[in-house]
C-alpha cells in the first residue's frame, strides 16, 4: 500500500476533519505524521499534508471538493 499526497490543509485541525469526511465516505486518509510535530498543546497550527492510497487521489479530491464547494490544490 503506497500512500500519495493528495492536498494540504491550513493546520492539523482542519486536516483532521478533511481526513475524517475522506474516511466516511469510505477513503482511507490519514496526516502526514512528520507535520504534527511543531505542535501547541497537541495540535499544530502549521499547514499538514493529508495523504490517500495510490488510485484514490481523483475519489478523494472529488468528495473533498464537493464539502468544500472550490478545487482541492
Amino acid at each position: 500500500m503506497k500512500w500519495v499526497h493528495l492536498t494540504t490543509a491550513p493546520d492539523q485541525l482542519v486536516a483532521e476533519m478533511w481526513c475524517g469526511l475522506l474516511r466516511e465516505e469510505g477513503v482511507p486518509a490519514l496526516i502526514r505524521p512528520g507535520d504534527t510535530m511543531g505542535s501547541y498543546l497537541g495540535v499544530s497550527t502549521y499547514p499538514c499534508r493529508v495523504l490517500t492510497q495510490e488510485g484514490e487521489e481523483a475519489r478523494a479530491k472529488e468528495i473533498l471538493e464537493g464539502h468544500l464547494g472550490h478545487e482541492v490544490e
